[in-house]
């Protein structure tokens, strides 16, 4: 949810031609397979796998649901009724990072707190295609709709704010309001980073959410235009049900965890399952995650998503997260069994 539409934004270019399925292998491991398994901090994992394992619906994840709440071991408690799963596609692995933007707003409108936060449109629900983004922004289509959820300082956050999906909005008085994704305009997305690579502002290497932040600011005119390059437009409710204190509503419809909550591709991964992420790269990661958010550029069995938390330097970190690694599922003994191919039917 929360990584959806960000998700888009690193995906870059798109194949036209669908590359070949190649067969997806499964395997056991062993615990002491597990780079790092022994250090980790398992009650951390336990906690975050209690949030939504009351959710998952097969019988077999609510009996060890139910369990969970019994353990006083919580490292013993996955040891005793997972095994762990790898699963390959035949794809490299890959990790890349989320996080919940901050922007400073207003419940009303004010000199510095000007940019709308717009709810969802009656007519935007039911159209094949709604307005534009520069039609949204321009023509006053939002006039008198009284669809202003708040106001914001900074209209390139806001923009970032719309990839993000969701994000969280500093009051005044120091309180905190949440939204959520609610709809779009549906226009299809059109990146920013790849039109400034087209345009030969930057080299796509070069390209980052912080380097077009920088370069819109730069230029207020020129940035306005490139921004309108992508027609699509983001609605969003008030998710009020979410303290502010704990972490955006993920796809399993409960709250994630910073650096505990990973979005991965469901056909591979049951969303509510534990998985055991081996990161490499210059600041490598060995740690007990729970899948509970999807993205729509997170495909493949070793595809991962890891949520950094909120706010700018969260966004920093998740920003230079590309790196390689493994990933490895645990399941439910007799269904991690049942992937073998001597089981499969």
């Amino acid at each position: 949810m929360i990584c959806a539409l960000r998700a888009i934004f690193l995906a870059g270019a798109v194949s036209m031609t669908a590359p070949a399925q190649a067969e997806t292998v499964y395997s056991i491991l062993d615990f002491k397979d597990l780079d790092g398994w022994a250090e980790d901090d398992h009650q951390a994992a336990l906690d975050v796998f209690r949030n939504t394992c009351r959710d998952m619906k097969i019988s077999d994840w609510k009996n060890l649901c139910k369990a969970s709440s019994e353990q006083q071991n919580a490292r013993a408690f996955f040891e005793l009724f997972f095994r762990p799963l790898m699963i390959e596609d035949g794809k490299d692995a890959m990790f890349t990072g989320y996080f919940e933007p901050e922007l400073d707003g207003s419940r009303i409108q004010t000199p510095r707190y000007k940019y709308p936060v717009y709810g969802m449109p009656k007519d935007a629900k039911t159209a094949s295609q709604w307005h534009t983004r520069r039609e949204i922004l321009e023509d006053g289509v939002m006039d008198g709709l009284n669809l202003e959820i708040c106001y914001v300082d900074d209209p390139v956050e806001l923009f970032f704010l719309q990839i993000q999906g969701s994000g969280r909005v500093k009051l005044p008085d120091g309180s905190f309001l949440r939204v959520g994704f609610a709809g779009s305009n549906r226009h299809n997305y059109r990146s920013i980073g790849q039109e400034m690579v087209r345009r030969g502002i930057y080299e796509a290497h070069q390209v980052s959410a912080q380097v077009i932040k920088n370069w819109v600011r730069r230029n207020p005119e020129d940035g306005k235009a490139l921004l309108y390059h992508n027609p699509s437009y983001v609605f969003f409710r008030e998710v009020s049900e979410v303290p502010a204190d704990k972490g955006p509503l993920g796809a399993m419809n409960r709250s994630i965890t910073t650096m505990r909550s990973v979005a991965v591709d469901p056909k591979f991964t049951p969303l509510g399952a534990p998985v055991w992420i081996e990161k490499d790269g210059k600041k490598p990661l060995r740690r007990l995650m729970i899948a509970q958010d999807t993205g729509s550029a997170i495909k493949g069995s070793q595809r991962a998503d890891v949520f950094f938390g909120t706010g700018d330097e969260a966004g920093r970190e998740a920003g230079r997260l590309r790196d390689p690694g493994r990933m490895v599922v645990l399941m439910p003994i007799q269904r991690a069994y049942a992937y073998l191919p001597e089981n499969v039917q």
